[in-house]
């Protein structure tokens, strides 16, 4: 039975419709009525929580001040103060590129900076919203330590931004890196953990291949009879956010009964946004909030 209340999330603000993890993506998918913000964050040489969802300036949607797309990967954040980080452009994605070809509805917003996670809680105060939520991802890799601060410090600094802002109570913070969830937990036990799985896909953290434990801080998902739900739970973890494909009717059934919330990544597809709201998921992530929006009405999970 597919849920009474839908939690929408637009995925990087609203990937498919304007540059991700922009500020104009953010206010759309507000425009939309979503009622989550995925995001995701890293942090600067100065300590400044900023909205990115790579390591290393990307290329594929990074312009120089020279006004020309980086040729390779740029420096990791975490070796740029805030201040440097705004000489690049993140409004357009290369046209050049296969990833344009995934989005041909994102429309461009030339001169979008890299925002602060503090733009973005400013941003929703200004516009006196009151109950949107953020769902904001930590963007480490226990195998490329060198490319971000370390989970501790990391960890701290988005604690004290979120604090700062007072949003303690509206955030969730996510990872497949689930170091930095239990170092949440530890630390904010107000603040819900999201356990990110991925079976198939990069980075496969609950595959049975060695790299996974890096991933998963220990917990070992054979010692559960290979289920993803009961380690998650054992975890400390409230929400289990599968890849998509990976999930089934019964892992959604499995998950529930241990009392945890299943919001699947990243569903794109209205047939398959119908199939796993009748499998009763609580919310989906979605590059275009627009679509899901409207088939959440649809099925009555408004």
């Amino acid at each position: 039975m597919a849920s009474s209340a839908l939690d929408v999330q637009g995925h990087r603000g609203a990937r498919g419709l304007r540059p991700e993890n922009t500020l104009a993506a953010f206010a759309h998918a507000l425009d939309l009525r979503i009622t989550t913000l995925e995001l995701d964050c890293g942090v600067t040489r100065d300590g400044v929580v900023v909205l990115s969802h790579d390591r290393r300036l990307n290329p594929h949607i990074t312009r120089g001040e020279d006004g020309y797309w980086l040729e390779d990967f740029g420096p990791p954040i975490h070796e740029l103060t805030f201040g440097e980080l705004q000489r690049y452009d993140v409004g357009r994605i290369n046209p050049r590129s296969a990833y344009a070809r995934r989005f041909p509805r994102q429309q461009p917003v030339d001169g979008a900076r890299i925002p602060r996670l503090a733009d973005l809680f400013t941003l929703v105060r200004e516009r006196g919203d009151t109950t949107v939520r953020f769902n904001i991802e930590s963007k480490l890799s226990p195998l490329a330590p060198e490319e971000t601060r370390g989970p501790e410090a990391f960890v701290d600094a988005l604690l004290k931004a979120i604090a700062d802002a007072g949003m303690q109570s509206r955030t969730i913070v996510q990872s497949f890196y689930w170091r930095t969830l239990q170092l949440v937990q530890q630390a904010q036990a107000s603040i819900a953990t999201s356990y990110l799985t991925a079976e198939r896909t990069d980075p496969a953290n609950v595959a049975p291949m060695p790299t996974a434990l890096l991933w998963t801080d220990g917990h070992d998902r054979r010692a559960f009879g290979g289920s993803v739900p009961r380690m998650i739970h054992a975890a400390g973890g409230r929400i289990w956010s599968p890849d998509y494909e990976d999930l089934t009717s019964d892992g959604v059934a499995e998950a529930h009964s241990l009392g945890l919330r299943v919001v699947p990544w990243t569903v794109n597809s209205e047939a398959e946004m119908r199939e796993l709201i009748a499998w009763g998921v609580d919310g989906l992530i979605s590059d275009y909030p627009d679509v899901l929006t409207a088939v959440a009405k649809e099925r009555g999970a408004a």
